[in-house]
């Protein structure tokens, strides 16, 4: 218990937390087909995080999270004047903006890598899940002690708030997103102000995606969003259902995955254990594939949930 607490309990409450947080603003992404904003602003997470750094000159969450924050705004201008300029398809603008920005953080993070910057690429893009310890924690005694909860990684705070807004959000604007989702016009006609809470979502996305950034890296997060949404969209035709299925999907992913990851390769005979955010990301792939295959909604076409 005592080596699950230190070890496991964080990591795998964050992963969990995470998973249902993306899911459930990945409900209202699939049902606008706009899930490559996902993809976009979880890419474009990197330069704003990498640029932070070199201003401040040290790794503070606070000044990492501002600086996604602004890249993420300066990607969602710039995927609507490549749109209205150039008079593409939004999906053509958000593949163009966010591989190019992605691109360039990359190579910032190299470069200063080289230059003896101590930013690791390979935690900045897969996550680093396994890293969030809990010292203090060295059993159950430990749930009831004020300074061993003092001690518990900072990351659990900071995706609790996060998801504890994104439910906020969603509860308060339910009526303007589900007629935002299912018919733009009407709710512009009924003064539910579509454009605004279209960009009260991707705020908000962006928001989960720079919380989730530092667990789980730039690119995993991107199927914490995606897969668990449209495999539940596979699942039921009900907008209250498919959220609730998305959630049960996030958690069997979060909680498997993380399971599989250090236990997995041991069972198999290999002294050895893979990435958590590598492996939950996958594990909600292959949920998504079966429900592709086997999903009572599987052959419908269209957006037909209702409310």
């Amino acid at each position: 218990m005592s080596d699950f607490m230190m070890f496991s309990l964080v990591p795998l409450t964050v992963a969990v937390i995470i998973g249902m947080t993306c899911a459930l603003l990945g409900n209202f992404l699939v049902l606008r087909r706009q899930s490559l904003i996902g993809d976009a602003i979880s890419h474009v997470a990197l330069p704003g995080i990498v640029v932070s750094f070199l201003l401040t000159g040290m790794l503070s969450s606070a000044a990492m999270m501002l600086g996604a924050g602004v890249s993420a705004l300066i990607t969602v201008a710039m995927i609507e004047l490549i749109r209205r300029l150039g008079r593409v398809e939004i999906s053509a603008a958000m593949g163009v903006t966010f591989t190019s920005l992605f691109a360039v953080g990359v190579l910032l993070l190299e470069w200063h890598q080289a230059g003896g910057v101590h930013l690791d690429v390979e935690h900045a893009l897969y996550g680093n899940l396994e890293s969030l310890i809990w010292f203090d924690g060295t059993g159950p005694a430990a749930l009831f002690d004020p300074v061993a909860l003092a001690d518990l990684p900072p990351q659990l705070a900071r995706v609790a708030w996060v998801g504890l807004l994104v439910v906020i959000f969603v509860a308060v604007f339910r009526r303007h997103l589900v007629l935002g989702s299912f018919d733009p016009d009407f709710a512009a006609s009924v003064r539910a102000h579509p454009v605004l809470v279209d960009l009260l979502l991707v705020t908000m996305v962006a928001v989960a995606a720079i919380a989730a950034f530092e667990a789980v890296g730039s690119i995993i997060v991107i199927a914490m969003f995606i897969c668990p949404a449209a495999a539940a969209r596979l699942m039921t035709d009900r907008l209250v259902a498919q959220i609730a299925w998305s959630q049960l999907f996030a958690v069997i992913s979060a909680v498997l995955g993380y399971l599989l990851a250090g236990h997995g390769p041991g069972w198999l005979g290999f002294d050895a254990s893979v990435s958590a955010a590598g492996t939950i990301a996958t594990l909600a792939g292959l949920i998504l594939l079966l429900a592709c295959l086997w999903g009572p909604r599987r052959h419908r076409t269209g957006v037909t949930a209702s409310p």
